[in-house]
């Protein structure tokens, strides 16, 4: 009598999320599953798909796709793609050798500027070349950097490829956020059930050949789809669709970060057609449920937290109450399975902090479940991901540091947490530095007072590289709004104190908060200038505040002085909602204005260009309607004085 066919899970990354390194989630779910008995494989379809594309042959079918537009409708990338094809042919797998780390000596031939042929991306390289030497990018590598400036180049010749399949096979491609439209806050599942039932394109038919060719190899019971991101949505379903299409009897759960927010509503039978499952929040006892009901050791009404299509054909959201998986006992996350060889480090920008988001390979850990914090207006407080801290003895992460190291052979480490807490990232430190552990390692975290000159000092000798925080808006008034708990005085000190301890820093900021005036506004970008003439941050990103529903902000919205508009009526995505903002703003003038000058302003800022500039010069607005600056020009240094 043959033996029971063990139970298999195969957990996927969707396309797009990262191609410098995996998206952790399913590193954490197989890490865990394996920990209780369970048989779990992990596959990263992303960078697959990535791969199948970027080579010579996947080119040249690109180029046919490109040759069976019109001639008209044919965009400048496309048409300079198809004109230099040979170039493009013959440089693209030593181009993806390199970012590999296999084939370093290719460097001296991309960075000589002759080896690449040269799109529209390449365009933006001249802005840099300000005193006319000839070499734009000289200034951020000097006569060493050559590595680092081939990397550079290589990367934005694959971002004109990337534009070549925008243009020529999917309006809606891009390497991190893939067909984000179709997905992110669309209250019906309409325009993806539309894009679904199109024929597949180019990318479709690779990612379906991919998904297929994974469920051969590993002949699983339960596929599991990691969605953390609105740009990966479209191709988690696709991947459903065909796996569906040709394996009826394998069930399919779809769970990850976009779900957890927008879908936790969700009504939309259509879902089901593609997938058995969709589960909310933590990830470990609804799967440990649901492998149990798969295994007939576990009613279907005894799931955790799992929205289903029941017999009648209508959603049923299922809940028995159980306790969550104690983080302390959760796993160690593992990389096995995926190809750490194969991953790209790019280099988008110059900046050397904000380059650690695409440039290396990063084990992915995190410190603390949820935020000890929790009391951000503009956060999704109320959600598991936030609002359920628990922490680890600082020993069981060290033990999983160890543990990832050994099996990896790589000592990078970025702590995901949402906001890192002193107390243990303090005793990580001490851990680390007892035990010997050589590793690197960033984060996120408030930049509270606890962060002593002291403590920085202490996580910088443990391997810290950088920090990033939410500076937000950089006003006391709006701070104190957002309950975020911190001063600007507070944060000048808090980074001061590890930028002198030699750790990279980077701010999070907003603008378009309720009340936010345009004086609040030109202040905030006074004091970020500030902050960087003073050598407190290295880079920062400023993103248009967006109110969603699970907010306290979306659901008190009179306490912030403005009035929700009526959310449209829906079966699916639920998370954004537009709000009125009464107060006053000078005629022509919105947010949306503001927010260019503050981007040009941060990317200069970035480069170390007009730090010594009036920061009014930034805001396409009349003299007269952008007002002076009411911040004193030292008062950031002056911060550093005070006790």
């Amino acid at each position: 009598m043959s033996s029971p066919t063990p139970f298999k899970v195969l957990s996927l990354i969707p396309p797009m999320t990262q191609l410098n390194t995996p998206y952790p989630s399913t590193a954490y779910l197989t890490g865990f599953l394996r920990s209780r008995g369970i048989e779990a494989v992990q596959e990263d379809l992303a960078l697959a798909t990535v791969l199948a594309l970027l080579n010579r042959q996947g080119i040249a079918a690109l180029r046919d796709a490109a040759l069976d537009l019109p001639v008209e409708e044919r965009s400048g990338p496309v048409n300079f793609f198809l004109d230099h094809f040979h170039d493009y042919a013959v440089s693209i797998d030593p181009v993806i050798a390199f970012l590999q780390g296999r084939d370093s000596t290719l460097s001296h031939r991309i960075a000589g500027r002759g080896f690449l042929p040269e799109g529209e991306r390449f365009a933006a390289l001249d802005a840099y070349d300000d005193d006319g030497t000839g070499d734009p990018i000289g200034w951020a590598f000097g006569a060493l950097g050559q590595t680092d400036r081939a990397r550079h180049l290589a990367t934005l010749y694959l971002n004109d490829l990337a534009d070549v399949l925008r243009d020529a096979v999917d309006e809606g491609f891009e390497f991190v956020r893939y067909a984000e439209r179709l997905a992110a806050s669309q209250p019906s599942f309409d325009a993806l059930a539309d894009a679904l039932a199109q024929p597949p394109n180019l990318i479709d038919s690779t990612l379906e050949r991919l998904a297929l060719e994974a469920i051969k190899r590993y002949q699983p019971q339960l596929v599991l789809l990691s969605v953390p991101f609105p740009g990966s949505v479209y191709a988690a379903f696709r991947i459903a669709q065909c796996i569906k299409r040709a394996h009826p009897h394998i069930r399919i759960g779809l769970g990850g970060g976009f779900v957890n927010t927008e879908l936790r509503e969700l009504k939309d039978a259509r879902v089901f057609d593609h997938v058995d499952f969709v589960t909310l929040d933590g990830g470990e006892r609804p799967l440990l449920s649901l492998i149990e009901h798969l295994q007939g050791q576990r009613s279907l009404q005894r799931l955790q937290r799992t929205f289903v299509r029941n017999g009648a054909g209508q959603v049923q959201y299922i809940n028995l109450q159980e306790p969550d998986i104690a983080f302390d006992d959760v796993g160690t996350p593992t990389w096995d399975g995926l190809p750490l060889h194969k991953y790209l480090s790019l280099l988008d920008m110059l900046n050397p902090m904000n380059r650690l988001w695409s440039d290396g390979r990063w084990n992915k850990l995190t410190v603390a479940h949820g935020c000890y914090w929790k009391k951000c207006s503009f956060c999704d407080v109320s959600l598991d991901y936030i609002s359920r801290y628990e922490t680890a003895q600082a020993s069981t992460l060290v033990d999983r540091i160890e543990q990832i190291v050994a099996e990896t052979g790589q000592t990078g480490f970025h702590f995901v947490d949402e906001a890192a807490p002193p107390k243990a990232l303090k005793a990580l430190a001490e851990e680390i530095l007892r035990r010997g552990v050589q590793i690197s390692w960033w984060g996120n975290i408030r930049f509270e007072k606890t962060f002593t000159p002291e403590l920085c000092e202490l996580l910088a000798q443990s391997g810290c590289i950088a920090m990033s925080g939410g500076l937000e808006v950089a006003s006391d008034r709006l701070l104190a709004l957002m309950k975020k708990g911190v001063s600007v005085e507070q944060v000048a000190q808090v980074t001061k104190g590890f930028a002198d301890a030699g750790v990279l820093v980077h701010a999070y900021l907003m603008y378009g908060f309720p009340t936010q005036t345009v004086q609040d506004t030109v202040d905030a970008l006074e004091y970020v200038r500030q902050l960087f003439e003073n050598g407190c941050i290295h880079s920062g990103f400023f993103h248009r505040f967006v109110c969603t529903v699970h907010s306290p902000v979306g659901l008190n919205p009179d306490a912030y002085g403005v009035t929700l508009l009526p959310l449209p009526e829906g079966s699916f995505a639920k998370n954004d909602v537009g709000f009125v903002d009464p107060t006053p703003m000078p005629p022509g003038v919105d947010h949306d204005l503001l927010g260019q000058g503050l981007k040009k302003a941060i990317y200069n800022f970035m480069h170390g260009v007009g730090l010594d500039q009036d920061v009014r010069g930034w805001f396409d607005l009349p003299r007269g309607v952008c007002p002076k600056p009411t911040v004193k020009r030292n008062k950031i240094s002056q911060s550093f004085t005070i006790n």
